[in-house]
């Protein structure tokens, strides 16, 4: 299952890499918080689907985030200059079953909701 979500802020590749790192996860998401120091790329997380590890890489436009232990492998990437909204800020969420359970799908409302907000605040100049 696929979920977008449009950022209403302009940004860059740059400037989502330099912002986006996991050392500053607090100030771009409510719904994960650190269990440790993180290290540039990876960190151990608690949140509301329980503990992960939460990988930081980079891709053509921005970053993908992935929760490395998921069953469900969910991640999502940011980017920033390509469609489908090439002047916004794109998350697109992914998970790997064609069907969940709905209060799960709320759930992922919910965490894209969250991210569009804390995202839209935090890119802004």
């Amino acid at each position: 299952m696929e979920f977008f979500k449009i950022v209403a802020a302009s940004s860059s590749e740059e400037e989502l890499r330099d912002k986006l790192q996991l050392k500053y996860l607090e100030r771009f998401s409510n719904a994960f918080f650190s269990l440790e120091q993180a290290q540039e790329n990876t960190v151990a997380i608690g949140g509301i689907w329980g503990e992960f590890t939460l990988s930081r890489s980079l891709i053509k436009g921005g970053l993908r985030f992935a929760l490395d232990e998921c069953p469900n492998a969910l991640c999502w990437t940011v980017t920033a200059g390509y469609p489908p909204a090439r002047d916004a800020v794109v998350i697109h969420l992914t998970i790997n079953r064609k069907q969940k359970q709905e209060e799960f799908l709320e759930e992922i409302e919910e965490f894209l909701s969250d991210h569009l907000a804390c995202l839209g605040e935090y890119l802004l100049p």
